[in-house]
């Protein structure tokens, strides 16, 4: 199969990268990052999730990034939401468009969410039809769709069932997370061949983690079946909570790089972006994850 002419970048650092980062920005920080990137030309930025503060505490202040957001025409700035509850609050922060998240493992959802995945369809049916009624669109995500933290490979018909039930929801795409960064292209081509069985290439994405080194090499597998909507995190940002030892997204910056060697088309301005991963590590105080932001500056440091 031909690689994708186009690939969607969809930015997930200021939410799944800021997150799991041990250091809580200010609301005044995330903006600006958020706003960095869409001047970047990312079409689609994470703005933030209305979750328990209790339990992601990073994320207490998405109403208020939200409120103080100066938003680009064109760009998206989806809020994660787990239930009516986080909805009805996203809503009146201004919200326009949401993401759910279920999981392909049975213990990483009781870890991550306290309840079973049907438990978490069950959550999910007043949120569509509430997204439904105010005309709002709603992304869904699964975790752990090649290995669970908890309970080793998982099998891709499971993926591919959980996929099709947001799918039937009425999720506009499905973001298919390799959570723990422990999979290699074979697995996860095997994955997704498994799910384009029941869910269209054109309603898919991929969320890869880099824990391994195999983030790029994923992302390549990924596009070698058609897949042109790819999840990243500026200066790859973040990990996970619930997966001890993971680390972040594969970076924005790598992804980038990688696609317009390839002659795929983005829209996003490498500088731009790289500029953004730099603000947003000196704010937390350390140097940008990506390969790419590290060796522009060094490059134009000497």
């Amino acid at each position: 199969m031909r690689l994708p002419a186009e690939v969607r970048m969809v930015e997930v650092g200021p939410r799944d990268g800021l997150q799991n980062e041990a250091k809580a920005l200010p609301a005044a920080a995330k903006i600006a990052l958020i706003e960095r990137l869409g001047e970047a030309g990312l079409s689609v930025v994470e703005a933030g999730a209305f979750v328990s503060p209790k339990w992601v505490p990073q994320m207490a202040d998405s109403a208020e990034v939200l409120a103080g957001l100066k938003r680009k025409p064109g760009v998206r700035y989806p809020v994660l939401v787990p239930n009516l509850r986080g909805f009805e609050t996203a809503r009146a922060a201004g919200a326009e468009e949401i993401a759910i998240f279920a999981a392909a493992s049975e213990t990483f959802s009781q870890r991550n969410t306290n309840c079973s995945i049907a438990e978490s369809f069950e959550r999910f049916a007043p949120v569509m039809a509430a997204a439904k009624r105010d005309g709002i669109a709603v992304r869904g995500y699964v975790s752990c769709v090649v290995d669970c933290p908890y309970e080793g490979p998982i099998a891709p018909a499971a993926v591919a069932s959980v996929a099709r039930r947001l799918l039937d929801l009425g999720c506009y795409e499905v973001s298919l997370g390799e959570t723990i960064g422990t999979a290699t292209p074979g697995r996860v081509q095997a994955m997704l061949r498994a799910v384009m069985e029941v869910v269209p290439r054109e309603n898919l994405a991929v969320h890869l983690h880099d824990t391994y080194g195999q983030a790029l090499a994923n992302l390549m597998a990924a596009l070698e079946v058609g897949i042109a909507v790819a999840d990243s995190s500026v200066a790859g940002l973040g990990g996970c909570p619930y997966a001890k030892g993971a680390t972040g997204n594969v970076a924005s910056e790598d992804v980038l790089y990688l696609l317009s060697g390839l002659g795929i088309q983005t829209g996003v301005d490498l500088q731009k972006l790289a500029a953004a991963g730099r603000f947003i590590s000196a704010e937390l105080g350390r140097e940008p994850a990506s390969k790419v932001a590290r060796a522009l500056a060094a490059k134009a440091a000497g």
